[in-house]
C-alpha cells in the first residue's frame, strides 16, 4: 500500500479527460498538489491508503470549474447600476464609482468576498482584470483559489496607475512578484481597443512577449463597438489586432459578440481563445456571441461570469445553464450547445482557453488535484440519468459540497475552511456605505 494525503472514494466521477472516461463507483488518490490515482473504487483502494478518506457517497466528482473572465473586486458595485446600456453603464455609472472609490482595500476585500462566492459555488480557478491587482492575488492565494490576472490598461489615469507606462510598470512588478508561484499566475491585460491607444496596445504585447504571458481585452463586446473601431481604425478590429501582432495561441479575447465569418477565420487560423459570457451580454443586451460558429472553426472557447455588477453572481453551474438555453433559442435549434460541450467549457476547454490544460480541466493522474463534489442527494437532482445533462441544467451553485484545489480542502461540506466569510462580509458592507454615499443621486 502506498501512502498519500487524501483519498475521495464512491461517488460518480466525471474526468472529462479526453476519452471522457467516468467511474460510477470511483476514487481518486491524492499525494500533495496532485492526482496520483483516478480509477474505480476498489482498484484505488487496494493500492493506496490515506490519512483521511472523503466518502463521496451519491455525489458527483467533477473537475474543477474554470471562471475564465471576472472583475472580482466589482462584488463591491454589485447591482449599483442595472438595466442601462452598456456604454451609459459603463461611462455614467462604473468608471466614475471607480474613481471615486477603488482602493486596495475595495480590491482586498472584494477579490475575497468574490473568492468566497466562487469557492462555494464550485469555481477552483478564475481569470481576473481589474485594479490594484496585487490585490487580488493577495486574496485568492489567502483563499487558496487558483487564478490567472493582471491589472487593466488604460489610456487614461485609473485609480492605481495614472499614466498607461505606470500600468504596464504595475503589471510587470506582478509578472515579477508571481512567477512560479503554485496558485497565482499573470497575464497582460489592456481593457480594450476603445480605451487603449495603438502605442499602449503595442507596448502591452512586448510585455507580454517578454514573459512568454497570456494577453487578453474585451472585443466587440457590441455591434455599435465594432462600427466605432472600424471607423477609428480603418480597418475591422481583428484585422487591426493582426497586424500589430496580437493574434497568436497565447491571446484572449472577451465577449465577442459582435464578430463575422472574416473575424472568426482570422481567429481560428491564429489559434486564439475566446471567453464566452452570456448573462453578461444578455443582462446589458449586447447581443449573442455567434458560439456555435467559433466552436464549429475550431476556437477554443471558455466560459466566464464576467463581473457582478454586470451579471450580477459568479454561480458558474447558472452559467452554464443559461450558457445551452440562449443559443437554442437564439438559433431555434435544440441540437445545439449540448450539455456535454458546456460542461466542456467550464473545465477542459476553460483550461485550454487559459493555457492550463497541461495542469488542470479534468481529473487525470499528473494534473493538479482542483476537485469539486456536487451533492446529488436532493429533490431537484433524483433521478439522474446524464450527468451532463444535470451539470447543465439542474444542478446550481447551492449544490456543491467540497471543493478541494491543489490539493488542499478549501470547502468541507459547506463551510469555508480558508477564509472568514463574516468578516469579509462585515468589511464590503462597510465600503458599500461609502461607496453608496459618494454616488449620490445617480442610484435614482
Amino acid at each position: 500500500m502506498t501512502n498519500v494525503d487524501l483519498i475521495i472514494s464512491d461517488g460518480i466521477i466525471v474526468t472529462m479527460d479526453d476519452q471522457l472516461n467516468r467511474y460510477e463507483s470511483g476514487a481518486i488518490a491524492i499525494h500533495g498538489d496532485t492526482i496520483v490515482s483516478v480509477g474505480h473504487r476498489d482498484d484505488v483502494m487496494s493500492r493506496f491508503t490515506a490519512p483521511r478518506i472523503i466518502d463521496a457517497g451519491k455525489n458527483l466528482v467533477i473537475p474543477g470549474i474554470i471562471n475564465c473572465h471576472t472583475h472580482a473586486a466589482m462584488t463591491c458595485f454589485r447591482g449599483i447600476a442595472d438595466d442601462l446600456k452598456l456604454d451609459e453603464w459603463l461611462n455614467n455609472y462604473i468608471f466614475p464609482a471607480e474613481s471615486k472609490n477603488v482602493d486596495p482595500e475595495l480590491a482586498y476585500w472584494g477579490s475575497l468576498l468574490a473568492c468566497a462566492e466562487m469557492i462555494l459555488s464550485g469555481t477552483t480557478t478564475f481569470f481576473d482584470m481589474y485594479i490594484f491587482e496585487a490585490e487580488t492575488a493577495r486574496a485568492a492565494r489567502e483563499a487558496g483559489i487558483r487564478c490567472l490576472l493582471g491589472e487593466v490598461l488604460f489610456d487614461f489615469p485609473s485609480p492605481s496607475s495614472p499614466t498607461p507606462d505606470a500600468g504596464l510598470a504595475y503589471t510587470r512588478s506582478l509578472l515579477d512578484q508571481w512567477s512560479g508561484d503554485p496558485l497565482i499566475s499573470i497575464a497582460v491585460e489592456p481593457h480594450a481597443l476603445y480605451t487603449c491607444s495603438p502605442d499602449l496596445l503595442k507596448k502591452a504585447k512586448s510585455l507580454a512577449d517578454d514573459y512568454n504571458a497570456p494577453i487578453a481585452v474585451h472585443l466587440l463586446e457590441t455591434a455599435f463597438e465594432k462600427q466605432q473601431l472600424e471607423e477609428t481604425l480603418g480597418c475591422p478590429a481583428t484585422k487591426f489586432l493582426s497586424d500589430i501582432g496580437y493574434l497568436d495561441e497565447r491571446f484572449i479575447a472577451f465577449h465577442c459578440v459582435a464578430m463575422d465569418d472574416n473575424d472568426i477565420s482570422r481567429f481560428a487560423d491564429n489559434g486564439c481563445a475566446i471567453v464566452h459570457n452570456p448573462e453578461s451580454n444578455m443582462k446589458l443586451a449586447s447581443g449573442v456571441a455567434p458560439v456555435p460558429d467559433f466552436l464549429s472553426a475550431g476556437i477554443t472557447v471558455g466560459l466566464g461570469t464576467d463581473g457582478t455588477a454586470s451579471n450580477n453572481n459568479l454561480d458558474m453551474l447558472q452559467e452554464m445553464d443559461m450558457t445551452a438555453k440562449l443559443h437554442k433559442v437564439h438559433r431555434l435549434d435544440p441540437t445545439v450547445m449540448d450539455a456535454e460541450t458546456v460542461v466542456r467549457m467550464a473545465t477542459c476547454e476553460g483550461a485550454r482557453c487559459l493555457g492550463m490544460d497541461s495542469k488542470i480541466g479534468s481529473l487525470e493522474v499528473g494534473k493538479k488535484a482542483d476537485i469539486v463534489l456536487i451533492d446529488c442527494d436532493a429533490p431537484h437532482l433524483t433521478p439522474m440519468y446524464n450527468e451532463y445533462s444535470h451539470l447543465t441544467y439542474v444542478a446550481n451553485g447551492a449544490d456543491v459540497d467540497t471543493v478541494i484545489i491543489n490539493g488542499n480542502v478549501v470547502l468541507d461540506k459547506r463551510v469555508l475552511t480558508t477564509i472568514d466569510i463574516g468578516t469579509v462580509m462585515e468589511n464590503v458592507r462597510s465600503i458599500a456605505q461609502r461607496i453608496s454615499e459618494s454616488l449620490g443621486d445617480t442610484q435614482s
